[in-house]
This record gives C-alpha cells, sequence and structure tokens, in this order.
C-alpha cells in the first residue's frame, strides 16, 4: 500500500505517523477504519467527479487521508465532519497546507445540518462513511422534504452487504427492501468498486463498497413519511402478504393495495418502487 507523505504531492507525512505522532489508534465504539493507501484513497475522490469548484462534505475524516486527496483533486473546499477530538489536530495541520480550503467542524454528524455552513455553491457528499452510522445517515440525507436535495451527488463507502441494498430492487429480492425502495425513489444508485478488507487499519470482517447515487431532477411525487410508513410496515413483516403487514400502517391496507393495483397477496419483496409510491399517495388521501 501507498502511504508515503512525499509521493502524493503534498509534502505532508505520511498517514501512520500521523496516527502515531497524535494517538489516534482507530475505536472500534465510533466505526472507526482508517485507510492509509494513498492510491485508494485517491481512486475515490477522483470517482466524485471534477472537484474544480465544488464544495465536499465528508463524514468522520479521522487523520484526514481522504480528506488529503479530496483536497489534492481540487475540491475548492472541503467541510470535514468529526466527532472525535483526537483528530482535530491531525487535520489541522491538513487546513495549514490548504490555506482556507479546509473547514473542520467538531460535531456528531447525525446531529449536525452542513446546510448551515456549505453555501449555495455545488456541493458532493463524499466520505468513508463510520459503519455505525452509514445507513442513518444516508436515510436522513434521502427523507429530507426539500427536493432536488442541497447536494449534487454522494459517493460514499459502505459495507457490501449494505451497498447491495441500496442499489436492489424488486429484480434482487434477496437485497430489496425499504432502503432499496427510498434510494431507488429519489436517486440513480450504483456501486463503483469493492475495497478489500486489507486497506483497512484494523481490517473490518467483510468487503466495502463504493457507491455513487445522483439525485432524480423529478421523482415520482408522494410525501416522505407516507412512504415511510408503508415500506416499514411492508419490510417489517415481509413473509407476510401485504393484505395482512400492512396493517401496521393502515387499518384497511385493501385501500392501499388497490389504490396501486396490487394483489393483496403480493408480498413487499415483489413490489416495484413505484407500486410504493402510489400505495404512499393512497395513505396520504
Amino acid at each position: 500500500m501507498s502511504e508515503d507523505g512525499a509521493l502524493s504531492g503534498d509534502g505532508l507525512p505520511p498517514l501512520r505517523e500521523v496516527v502515531r505522532r497524535h494517538g489516534l489508534e482507530p475505536k472500534k465504539a465510533l466505526g472507526q477504519n482508517f485507510l492509509f493507501d494513498l492510491n485508494l484513497t485517491g481512486r475515490i475522490a477522483r470517482s466524485a467527479g471534477p472537484l474544480e469548484g465544488v464544495t465536499v462534505v465528508e463524514i468522520g475524516p479521522g487523520p484526514g487521508g481522504l480528506t488529503r486527496a479530496l483536497l489534492r483533486e481540487g475540491a475548492a473546499r472541503v467541510v470535514a465532519i468529526e466527532r472525535d477530538p483526537r483528530a482535530l489536530p491531525a487535520l489541522a495541520e491538513i487546513a495549514a497546507r490548504y490555506p482556507g480550503r479546509l473547514d473542520v467542524v467538531e460535531a456528531d454528524a447525525l446531529r449536525f445540518d452542513p446546510r448551515e455552513i456549505v453555501g449555495t455553491g455545488l456541493v458532493r457528499i463524499v466520505a468513508n462513511l463510520p459503519y455505525n452510522v452509514g445507513t442513518p445517515l444516508l436515510t436522513g440525507w434521502l427523507t429530507q422534504e426539500a427536493w432536488p436535495p442541497w447536494w449534487d451527488s454522494m459517493t460514499l463507502m459502505f459495507q457490501r452487504e449494505v451497498a447491495e441494498r441500496i442499489v436492489a430492487d424488486e429484480d434482487d429480492r434477496a437485497n430489496y427492501g425499504r432502503l432499496g425502495v427510498l434510494c431507488g425513489w429519489r436517486t440513480q444508485a450504483s456501486i463503483l468498486f469493492d475495497v478489500a478488507p486489507g486497506a483497512f487499519v484494523p481490517p473490518p470482517k467483510v468487503t466495502s463498497s463504493i457507491v455513487q447515487l445522483k439525485p432524480r431532477a423529478e421523482p415520482l411525487t408522494c410525501s416522505v413519511r407516507s412512504l415511510e410508513a408503508v415500506t416499514r410496515a411492508a419490510f417489517g413483516q415481509r413473509r407476510k402478504m401485504l393484505r395482512q403487514s400492512l396493517k401496521a400502517a393502515t387499518p384497511d391496507p385493501s385501500v392501499l393495495l388497490s389504490a396501486a393495483g396490487i394483489p393483496e397477496t403480493a408480498r413487499a419483496e415483489e413490489v416495484p418502487m413505484a407500486g410504493f409510491v402510489a400505495m404512499a399517495r393512497a395513505l396520504a388521501g
């Protein structure tokens, strides 16, 4: 793995040295798995597309491997949201190397709204998300009422099994679920490439994947809350027929099913995204 700061072209110390010097051993409780391979962090940054003039929001930068790659690839500004105070001095060194281009926010990303500071220009989210908060963060970004969203694209790392759920539709019944419906409704999602466990310190027990999500300009119209309610009920009891499982969302599921043209004997994994949207519309009245 390449991890020589001199080879990176930014003149900063190798990441392993940064981690040692600042006592940044990864914490399992924070879902931390650091990437030291500069070739890999560069590939992730480039996969987000041209970054000139772009503000990038990064979640959980840790010692800053991906942060450095984003800045090297030309991001006009990186807003790095980090809850681990141990990482702040390391990130401050990067900020000093790239004056005016790195803003570090000490905050829990689940409770911080980046819209407060990103401005009105082109914004992309690029992150090696901590495993323990990846899905809640993604769901939050997808279910904000305003659409199109404040971000132009999201390029994110997840466990491979989560990535497969993000891109799944009714043709992939083993992985299709609430997450696939929400992602398919408002975005076009694709898996770009996998990352082997050995690329991380410490190595996780699973393969990871880089997923890219681009917002649909005009997704099918429905209430976010109604769609969440319908998918929660349907997939919460996915082995049951919808005429039974949807009782968790409405006293009379037949109304929703009839409005969407879905047989009462269907099960959740058989229904395409558009069917769930139709049921959500019926639920909202």
